[in-house]
C-alpha cells in the first residue's frame, strides 16, 4: 500500500486537506482546521492520527462530545471527552456543536476496512415482537418533515430539527392538524416501548421530537429516498387556498 493510498481527506465547507501518515490533523481555536471565532469551542477540541491500519479519531476536549456517522446514516457513534474512535468507514461525518454553532466535516479514505449494509428483516416462527402498528401516510411524512435536515445532511444533530410550526408549513398543514398528528405518532410509538415521546411542557416538547426523529432514522421508518413525498404533500395542500382538513375516517391512527 503507498503512502497515497492511505491518505486521509478532510472537508470542511469545501475546504479540502490531506492528511499523509505520519501527520497529525486537529481541529479547534487553534488547529489545522482552525475555528478562531467560536470561544464556546476547545482551543484543540479534535485530533486525527494514523495508527496500524486505521486512523483514529481523538476527543481531546474537556467538556464537549462529537458524533460519528457512516456516510449512509445508518451507524452513529458519540465521542465524549478523552474517547477516541477508529475510522472503520470510507466516508465519516463528523459532528458537533459549541454554543449556537454546529460543525459538520466529511473524513475520506481508502483504508477503512468495513462497509454498512442493511439487511431485509427476516422473520421466524415464535411469539410476535411488541412494535408499532403501521403508520397512516400522513404519520409518515409528518415524520418526514420533522427529520429532512437530518436525512439531507448526514450527521447533522439535533439543533437542525425544525419546529413544530416550521414542519407543518412545511407539509402545506395548518398547526393544528401537525400537532394532533404528532400526538397520534408518539402514542403510538409509546405505546410500543419508545420512551422520551410524551411531553408537556415546552422543553419536553422540543425533546420528544428529537426523540422521534433520533427513533424514525435509526430504525429506518424514513429514509433520504422518502423525500420526494414532502413535496408531494405540500403540493396537494396547497393548491387550494387552505390547506385540507378533511382525512378519511380512522386517518389519524
Amino acid at each position: 500500500m503507498t503512502t497515497n493510498d492511505r491518505d486521509l481527506r478532510v472537508d470542511f465547507a469545501g475546504e479540502l486537506f490531506t492528511v499523509t501518515p505520519p501527520q497529525r490533523f486537529s481541529v479547534g481555536r487553534q488547529g489545522d482546521l482552525e475555528l478562531d471565532d467560536n470561544p464556546f469551542l476547545h482551543r484543540r477540541f479534535v485530533e486525527i492520527t494514523h495508527s496500524g491500519d486505521h486512523w483514529w479519531v481523538d476527543n481531546v476536549g474537556s467538556r464537549l462530545s462529537l458524533s460519528l456517522t457512516d456516510g449512509h446514516g445508518l451507524m452513529r457513534a458519540v465521542l465524549g471527552p478523552s474517547a477516541r474512535m477508529p475510522i472503520v468507514f470510507p466516508r465519516v461525518v463528523l459532528s458537533f456543536a459549541a454554543g449556537p454553532t454546529a460543525y459538520e466535516l466529511y473524513l475520506m479514505t481508502t483504508v477503512a476496512g468495513f462497509a454498512p449494509s442493511h439487511h431485509p428483516a427476516s422473520y421466524s416462527s415464535g411469539d410476535t415482537t411488541v412494535g408499532p402498528e403501521r403508520f397512516t401516510p400522513a404519520q409518515r411524512v409528518l415524520m418526514l418533515a420533522l427529520a429532512e435536515p437530518v436525512l439531507r445532511r448526514v450527521g447533522s444533530g439535533s439543533s437542525k430539527i425544525p419546529a413544530s410550526a416550521d414542519a407543518a408549513k412545511r407539509l402545506g398543514w395548518s398547526i393544528t392538524r401537525f400537532n394532533r398528528k404528532l400526538d397520534n405518532v408518539c402514542d403510538k410509538l409509546s405505546a410500543a416501548g419508545v420512551a422520551g415521546l410524551r411531553g408537556t411542557s415546552s422543553g419536553q416538547a422540543t425533546n420528544r421530537r428529537v426523540a422521534l426523529v433520533e427513533y424514525a432514522v435509526s430504525t429506518l421508518l424514513v429514509r433520504a429516498a422518502d423525500l420526494p413525498m414532502l413535496d408531494i404533500e405540500y403540493r396537494a395542500n396547497t393548491q387550494h387556498d387552505e390547506p385540507r382538513e378533511s382525512q378519511p375516517a380512522g386517518e389519524d391512527r
